[in-house]
Order: structure tokens, then C-alpha cells, then sequence
């Protein structure tokens, strides 16, 4: 029997583990409450938006990688179109005009929303962060 090729060594394998062991596929309250503070009455200035646009896409990329990895986008026609719109909504840019940047702000925070929604559904999640 032939002996196994390692990719790498025993330092690097550990690195990993840890990596692995600490990873957490949602930010707990802050997902959260980044979609409230985009759903709310409140309109956000200028600087704020493209923060929480950063947040918003960072929180999209997450869940897309847990919907694939976990293959749940192959078994449910829904979270596969989520996928999608959360592709392309995190490619477009928020825009020159403040309302059409808190317009796609919105799109973000909506499709996180469902996504979440989604992904619990599926038992991607035990429940919302």
C-alpha cells in the first residue's frame, strides 16, 4: 500500500484545525442589527451607507458560502435564486444619488433577510442570530 501524500505539515495542519474549530458561519447580533438599522424608519447619511453596504455584502458572502458549501442550493430552488440575487446584489454598486444607494441598501438587507429566513429553514442555522 502505498503511503499517503500529506499537503502539509504537522504545523500547518494545526493552524488550520483552529481555523476550523473557531469558524462560526454567522456574527451573531450584528447581522441583525445591520438590517434593522437599513429597514428602519431611519435614513442613513452618506458615510454611513457605504459602511453598512461593506457590512451588508460581507454578511451576504457568508451565507452564500453556507448555502454552498452545505449544498442546501442544490436542494432548495429558493436559497439557489437567494444565491443569485446575492451575487448581484453585492457586485453592483451603491450608486452616485444618495436615495438610489439607501434603495440598494434595502435590496441587500431584504435578500440577507430572506437568505437568513431561508437558511434556518434548512437547518443551515438553528435559528436567527
Amino acid at each position: 500500500m502505498r503511503r499517503a501524500d500529506q499537503p502539509f505539515d504537522p504545523a500547518r495542519l494545526n493552524w488550520m484545525l483552529g481555523k476550523v474549530q473557531r469558524w462560526q458561519p454567522c456574527v451573531g447580533g450584528d447581522l441583525l442589527d445591520d438590517v434593522a438599522a437599513v429597514l428602519d424608519d431611519y435614513v442613513p447619511s452618506e458615510d454611513e451607507a457605504e459602511v453598512l453596504a461593506t457590512r451588508l455584502r460581507g454578511h451576504l458572502r457568508r451565507m452564500v458560502q453556507l448555502a454552498v458549501t452545505s449544498q442546501v442550493d442544490q436542494r432548495d430552488p429558493e436559497v439557489a435564486d437567494l444565491v443569485k440575487r446575492a451575487q448581484d446584489a453585492r457586485s453592483t454598486a451603491l450608486g452616485e444619488d444618495h436615495s438610489e444607494a439607501v434603495g440598494h441598501l434595502r435590496q441587500l438587507a431584504w435578500t440577507l433577510d430572506a437568505f437568513l429566513e431561508r437558511l434556518v429553514e434548512n437547518q443551515c442555522l438553528r435559528e436567527r442570530p
